[in-house]
């Protein structure tokens, strides 16, 4: 038998969906088209150039680039959320790994399971509400909204809190999953000891094989800490050459940075979820440090 809820739980279910949902439009639509919906939450508006640094050049908001082994867009990350959206029976978007396009999806579905008007369909409709939450929110979101504050836009640094408020709210309201999400336990084993530079490379710009988020905005900071010049363009480029700079220097900050994001997962919870990207920055950091004992 579905859970039967007062008229005030519908009330403030149905706040919490179209308040997910208004987050999720601000990052699927770029100004001016998404005016009311600022308004509608109260934050300042971000401009135009300001939604493009952050989703477009910064951190393009897509589970693939953080769920994915390799750190991009597209691949098997993308194919993932895909099947999620088939498995609903609905066309698959272009953009289906996108977070605005998740929180809608969720919305959505949350609504659906308030006006569903039998048990099963209730049932059905929150199972997939909470699959999607924990296959494709919940492993990657909290990380990206704190690297996305990280970028100091201020308008998106307000968006970014008042989104990982909500999705933590959903989180803690879930029934909680013992199993690890499909993305996390198929990722590619974390940074080793005897990886050559190009391992070392590839790891660092994958979050899910590091447990660190490292933006342009990140690398040009961590080149002006470390004195070396700043390569533009892929970030595994502008890895390589702050490496062939300064070796030592760099590799100092990179693992200053994965114990910094050490404590960032350690914030979000103990979950099963975030003690694994905890322990994967733990041990990237570990790495780091050996690589930097054996440099000096």
């Amino acid at each position: 038998m579905a859970e039967h809820r007062t008229a005030n739980q519908e009330a403030e279910a149905r706040d919490r969906y179209e308040l997910l949902r208004a987050l999720g439009s601000v990052a699927l639509t770029p100004p001016p088209g998404n005016e009311s919906v600022w308004q509608a939450l109260d934050l300042s508006p971000a401009t135009g150039a300001e939604h493009t640094e952050v989703f477009v050049l910064g951190l393009p908001p897509h589970a693939a680039i953080y769920l994915g082994d390799e750190g991009k867009l597209g691949g098997e990350g993308l194919d993932r959320v895909g099947g999620f959206w088939r498995a609903l029976g609905l066309r698959s978007p272009e953009d289906a790994d996108h977070l605005g396009a998740l929180l809608m999806l969720y919305a959505e579905l949350g609504l659906a399971e308030l006006l569903a008007d039998n048990d099963r369909s209730v049932e059905q409709l929150r199972m997939s509400r909470q699959v999607l939450l924990h296959e494709h929110l919940w492993p990657w979101v909290p990380a990206y909204l704190h690297a996305v504050a990280g970028l100091r836009v201020p308008s998106l640094a307000e968006w970014a809190a008042l989104t990982l408020a909500a999705v933590v709210e959903e989180h803690e309201g879930a029934t909680p999953v013992p199993l690890l999400p499909l993305a996390l336990r198929e990722a590619l084993r974390p940074l080793a000891a005897n990886d050559s530079v190009d391992d070392l490379l590839d790891t660092l710009v994958a979050p899910v094989r590091c447990g660190v988020l490292l933006s342009q905005r990140d690398l040009q900071a961590g080149a002006a800490v470390v004195g070396v010049g700043f390569r533009r363009g892929e970030r595994r480029f502008a890895l390589r050459a702050m490496l062939e700079q300064d070796a030592p220097a760099t590799l100092g900050w990179l693992a200053e940075r994965a114990r910094a994001w050490v404590e960032v997962h350690r914030g979000h919870g103990s979950d099963p979820t975030t003690e694994w990207w905890r322990a994967r920055a733990e041990s990237t950091a570990t790495v780091l440090v050996a690589a930097l004992e054996g440099e000096r």
